[in-house]
């Protein structure tokens, strides 16, 4: 930490959380940047892209034997996988593959970040104790981001370089290809639904209109990752970031819905992965009119993903003051969060 001059390596630079994580880092004069991912990138001066298989060993150890001079790796790669037990296997392997690969090349490796979220408090399971604060109790696994921190745990002892962890809500940003993306699924479900002339309805489970939660802007987590990355005190520590106010859909769900020009109607609990499905006809016809950027269905739907956050019907937060009391004071107004990404969205021709 103490060269003025910092290379970091960012995995997973093609997800909301990387490109955002990414995007920050190239307005800081200090830092080089390589991102890994699967499909790679188009290089420029301020970022160098790396295709590779990070489940792959072999390939990790090839690709990455150049970068010597890495100084921090922020992990945020990420693969589905249909049960919580098969997500541990392919995403402790990724991570243990790159920290491998670079500890072997980079004798300056200063810092690993490692991205979470609030499954490590069991909140994927059912309702959980809210606030969720840093220090709770592991629950009953399998857990993939449990077994990703033991093994950054277990790998930094003795070394010279230091880890943490940031926790963070829901995070909202704008990025297509991504299974976890609630913005895209907001904008794609508002869009379509005004296109077939319907109000906007709240799909989610029964009560989860009402429950309290909260949600984390990209951009705020790539500012908060950087700086737990970079400041002495956080090191070998976990914090929950978020944007530091709580709401509730029944307030949330109308604002959307003006943005839109929209009226809302009643909540009707519905499967978005089921009754979007047949979709794929209606986007093609919506691009085609709008003139919209020729992303395939599959790369902007997260249906599934949206199921899952729109059925929370407990309240579903964490305490945030760890990192403010370790001076992280960003924070972020939620519901102009949501309405920035939609802006986003139309700026790149994603929604009409």
């Amino acid at each position: 930490m103490d060269n003025p001059h910092k290379t970091a390596l960012v995995v997973g630079a093609k997800g909301v959380i990387g490109g955002n994580l990414a995007r920050h880092l190239e307005t800081l004069e200090d830092w080089s940047i390589i991102g890994l991912s699967r499909r790679g990138g188009r290089s420029t001066d301020r970022i160098r892209h790396i295709s590779v298989d990070l489940l792959d060993p072999t390939d990790c150890a090839n690709k990455l034997a150049d970068l010597s001079g890495v100084t921090h790796i922020f992990y945020a790669a990420y693969q589905d996988r249909p049960t919580w037990a098969q997500l541990v296997e392919p995403n402790l392997a990724m991570l243990v593959n790159v920290v491998t690969a670079v500890e072997r090349v980079a004798p300056n490796l200063a810092h690993v970040s490692l991205m979470q979220g609030y499954k490590v408090y069991g909140a994927h399971l059912g309702p959980f104790k809210t606030p969720a604060r840093e220090d709770e109790d592991n629950h009953m696994p399998p857990e993939f981001n449990m077994d990703q921190q033991a093994f950054l745990q277990r790998q930094q002892r003795g070394k010279s370089w230091t880890w943490s962890a940031l926790r963070p809500s829901v995070v909202i940003g704008v990025a297509t290809g991504n299974p976890m993306n609630l913005a895209m699924v907001v904008g794609l479900y508002a869009s379509m639904s005004k296109e077939l002339g319907l109000p906007l309805r709240f799909p989610g489970k029964p009560g989860a209109y009402d429950t309290l939660l909260e949600m984390t802007d990209a951009g705020l987590l790539a500012r908060a990752t950087v700086w737990a990355a970079t400041t002495p005190q956080c090191a070998n520590q976990a914090f929950n970031i978020t944007n530091g106010d709580l709401f509730r859909w029944n307030e949330m769900w109308p604002k959307i819905a003006r943005f839109f020009a929209m009226e809302t109607a009643a909540p009707l609990p519905m499967s978005l992965n089921v009754v979007m499905a047949d979709k794929a006809a209606l986007w093609r016809e919506m691009k085609e009119k709008y003139a919209l950027a020729d992303h395939p269905y599959e790369a902007v739907s997260s249906w599934g993903f949206g199921d899952a956050v729109l059925s929370w019907n407990y309240d579903f937060f964490a305490d945030g003051s760890k990192a403010r009391r370790l001076g992280f004071h960003d924070y972020v107004q939620t519901d102009e969060m949501f309405l920035s990404a939609f802006r986003e969205m139309r700026e790149q021709r994603i929604i009409p």
